[in-house]
């Protein structure tokens, strides 16, 4: 089946998943730092926002309901920074499809 441009649908199908893989692979390379409370807590991410560090300033360590705080604060904006920087990932490479806004 030939599409507008000359191109065929198998192609643009292969043309997809070599995309989509590299994408995975750009989302998996993401490293975030989020921190809360001056940097009392400082929370490490990696895109399948898995946690891959988490660093508590000892005086942070005697309030427990304080740090309990810090590290949520710390964690949800880890979270949003991977978000972020997956969205961003996403949006380069669809634009470079030639795709039209929203159809992912």
């Amino acid at each position: 089946m030939k599409f507008p441009g000359g191109g065929n649908m198998q192609a643009m199908m292969k043309q997809a998943q070599q995309m989509q893989q590299r994408l995975q692979e750009e989302i998996a390379a993401i490293r975030v730092e989020a921190s809360a409370g001056g940097g009392m807590v400082i929370v490490k991410m990696d895109g399948q926002k898995h946690c891959t560090g988490v660093v508590i300033d000892p005086e942070a360590a005697g309030d427990a309901e304080m740090l309990s705080d810090m590290v949520m604060a710390a964690f949800n904006e880890a979270v949003r920074k991977v978000e972020d920087e997956t969205q961003k990932k996403t949006s380069g490479m669809l634009g470079g499809m030639g795709l039209p806004p929203g159809l992912f």
